[in-house]
């Protein structure tokens, strides 16, 4: 499914961001990254979904070399990922059901299609009921359930989640985390950015240290 095999990522002006990182995630897996802050764990999420390449080594994603992907077959790749990214990416002038339906839209969904996949998703996170509302109306748990339904709407087999519980108190911390055990359950694939690996006690766990893996 996800293979690192020695891959590197150098910032300007020298910054190793990752060093020599190798391993492998198997279809199905449940795996958490986790490091200090700036060890490189948004870095090898970003380098899976393509949003940056290696500088050296390679980076497989069921067996494609995403690392030297053209750019026109970069969004075929998303179309089987999803990710929950740090800051949620929210439309604010938009309202829940609306930012779940972008990326059926622009992948070109039928109508009819994509409102049932719409609502399902919202379904799966709780939100169905509040699909009319602004994100500026929703709590950070709301919020963030809205980023996951947004994210899996698309029925990805590869789910990234980068720190998707912080600045959640326990109890939403706890009901995100589940959300994502839950994908895993069904066969998605999940890999989860996070410093509370108490919240996944089953998951594998890889760990960062400036920008190696320990």
């Amino acid at each position: 499914m996800i293979r690192f095999d020695h891959a590197s990522k150098r910032y300007p002006p020298g910054m190793n961001a990752l060093a020599d990182v190798s391993f492998e995630v198997d279809a199905g897996e449940l795996v958490t990254v986790g490091g200090h802050s700036g060890a490189g764990k948004s870095t090898l999420l970003k380098l899976i979904a393509a949003i940056e390449r290696p500088t050296g080594g390679a980076v497989l994603v069921h067996g494609q070399n995403v690392g030297s992907l053209k750019r026109s077959a970069i969004p075929y790749l998303r179309r089987n990922l999803g990710v929950v990214f740090q800051d949620q990416k929210l439309l604010f002038d938009r309202n829940a059901f609306e930012n779940v339906m972008l990326p059926l839209t622009i992948s070109g969904f039928p109508p009819v299609e994509a409102r049932r996949r719409v609502q399902a998703a919202l379904d799966k996170v709780g939100l169905l009921e509040r699909q009319k509302a602004m994100p500026i109306m929703l709590s950070g748990g709301e919020q963030q359930r809205l980023a996951i339904a947004r994210a899996v709407v698309g029925r990805p087999n590869l789910l990234l989640a980068d720190e998707p519980t912080a600045h959640l108190d326990a109890d939403t911390a706890t009901d995100v985390a589940r959300i994502f055990r839950d994908f895993q359950a069904v066969g998605v694939t999940v890999l989860i950015a996070t410093y509370d690996n108490s919240l996944f006690p089953t998951a594998r766990r890889l760990v960062l240290d400036h920008g190696r893996l320990q």
